[in-house]
Parts: C-alpha cells; structure tokens; sequence
C-alpha cells in the first residue's frame, strides 16, 4: 500500500469529503512500513484543526464499584470480583479538590465519573452542586461528566450548572455489543447521547477497542459516532482487569491501536481525538506517535487502572515537538 493511498484519503477529508468503508478498510489494513505514511497523513488532518495542540484531561472516579450493570469490560460491574476500592459518591469538597489537583497537573478539562445505571436526583444534585463551585473557581476549566444513562431532564439541569461535556462511550458496534453487556443495550446508550445533544451540551462518546469485536463492528463503531457527529472521541484499548469476564483477553499490538486512531481522526476530522484507557499498557513507547492522529491525553491514571503522571506525560508531549494547551 504506497504512502500516496493514504494521503488521497487525507486529501479528500480535508476537501470536506467523508470516508468510505473501503478506504477504512485500506486504514486498519496499513502494512506497518506504511504506518509513517499513514500518521503523516491522519496528522495533516489534525494539523488543520488542532496544529500541534495538546489537550490534557483528568478523571475522578467520583464514585466507585456498586454497580449493578454486567459490562464485561468493567471492574466495577456487578460480575466484577476485581479487588477495587468501593465507595460511595463523593462530597462536593471531595469534588472541587479534585478539580484543584486537575489544574495544578496541567489539564484543562475534568470529568467526574459515576459508577452505576444511571444518577438519582441525590446524584444529580451533588455533581450540580460540585459544578457550580468549580466554574466559579475556575471558569476556564472545561467540566465533563460521565453519570451513565440520562434522559433529557436530567442532562438539562447539568448544563444549567456548568457542565460542559457529558461522556457516554457507545463502547463497539450494535452487532457486538451484547457480547459485552446484557443489562442495557446499544439503544439506550444512542438515547443518553441525543438526550445530552438535545440538552444542548457537548457530547464526548467513543469506544473501546480490543474487546474481541471484528474489523467490520470497529468500522460500524466508527461510522456510528461520524452520524452522531461527536464532539470529542475517546479511544480506549481493552485493559483486561483480573476478575472480569475479560481478564487475559489482551490481543493487540501497537500498530493496530495506531491505525484506530488514525480510523477516529479520518471519520471525525474535527473532533477531539482522545488517547484513553490502556494507552500506557498497549502503545508503551509508541504513545508518542499517537499524537499525529490525537490531539488529547488522559494523565494520572484511569477510573480503577494506573496510567502516566502528568510530568510524564507533558515531558512526553514536548519531546516531540507538540505543545500542552493553557
């Protein structure tokens, strides 16, 4: 496959073209001494958006286990026998500290995590609540929360306290996800991102790659969140936790998480492209060339997993020549 196929492709996306099946095809089958060919191009495309930007972002598992759902993925899952702290949501206080930590590590957007369904009224008013006194701390900071399913309401209320993002990953195409969850389905996670659209406020929706899925259901996952028209994109690679149903399920390599990425920047060329969970574990010293298709990285860990310390990351992100936004 010669470098002038892939930058065809960069070629018409940035003409406002969309890709095909085909030419994604052509994406996740890159020979790996095409992979420079192939990031160079994905990089032209997130050059005219994001030049040599980098977003940092920080998580707070705000709360912890005592969920009642059967993700496969997820330690934190009622079939989960994963040794994880349990905990309850945390107080406001617990919340605006954590904020604090967000901007002293560098990042510019935090999201508070729930484990669970979805939020009570209880939950809603604490998040609101946290919201509120964090945007009058910081005003610049951007706020994600990631709560489970919402309807429209509740998004609402969200919106009005500050709230800029809400995550809600569609995880893997409609044909596969019942292999990795039973408890709610496709649909109800396509209904909490229109009702968060409809609310107004920013969506931030992706995936997880390397759960057992096929070529064809990530090329489905992909072209699922292009009709959505994410706002931001998280791309998560499977990071098999002991005491899940998918513990020693590890079956990717470097080059394959690479081409999904530069699939996620080609089929959403003006969204934010986020390297999330698992970067650490499956790209190792390749993280660095995530950043030709990514322009945003998660520090300090993960909801129940390690990950890199902010210093580490930014060293990371002027090694190469890329600056860490303000």
């Amino acid at each position: 496959m010669s470098a002038s196929t892939f930058q065809a492709i960069a070629d018409k996306i940035l003409a406002g073209g969309e890709l095909d099946r085909a030419e994604a095809r052509n994406v996740l089958h890159a020979p790996v001494e095409s992979l420079p060919d192939l990031l160079w191009a994905a990089y032209r495309v997130r050059e005219r958006f994001y030049g040599r930007r980098v977003k940092l972002c920080q998580l707070r598992n705000a709360r912890s286990g005592l969920c009642p759902e059967d993700c496969h993925y997820c330690s934190q899952s009622a079939i989960s026998t994963a040794a994880i702290p349990r905990y309850r949501l945390d107080s406001v206080s617990e919340l605006v500290a954590g904020a604090r930590r967000a901007v002293a590590a560098g990042a510019t957007r935090y999201c508070m995590v729930t484990s669970g369904r979805g939020p009570s009224p209880t939950d809603i008013a604490r998040i609101t609540a946290a919201a509120r006194a964090i945007k009058a701390e910081f005003p610049r900071l951007e706020l994600c929360a990631s709560l489970g399913l919402l309807d429209e309401a509740q998004a609402l209320q969200l919106k009005e306290s500050g709230i800029d993002y809400v995550n809600h990953n569609l995880n893997t195409s409609r044909r596969f996800y019942p292999e990795i969850c039973s408890t709610h389905t496709f649909d109800d996670r396509v209904a909490t991102i229109r009702a968060v659209q409809a609310a107004g406020l920013r969506t931030c929706c992706g995936g997880i790659i390397g759960m057992g899925e096929s070529e064809e259901d990530l090329i489905d996952l992909a072209f699922d969140l292009r009709a959505l028209r994410v706002d931001s994109l998280p791309v998560n690679f499977l990071h098999p936790i002991e005491g899940t149903p998918l513990e020693g399920h590890n079956e990717l390599d470097p080059a394959q998480c690479l081409r999904a990425l530069c699939l996620m920047r080609f089929v959403r060329p003006d969204a934010e492209i986020r390297v999330a969970g698992g970067r650490e574990l499956h790209l190792g010293w390749f993280q660095a060339l995530a950043l030709y298709p990514a322009n945003s990285l998660f520090v300090d860990g993960y909801l129940t997993t390690p990950g890199d310390a902010a210093a580490e990351v930014q060293r990371l992100v002027a090694a190469l020549g890329f600056e860490v936004e303000g």
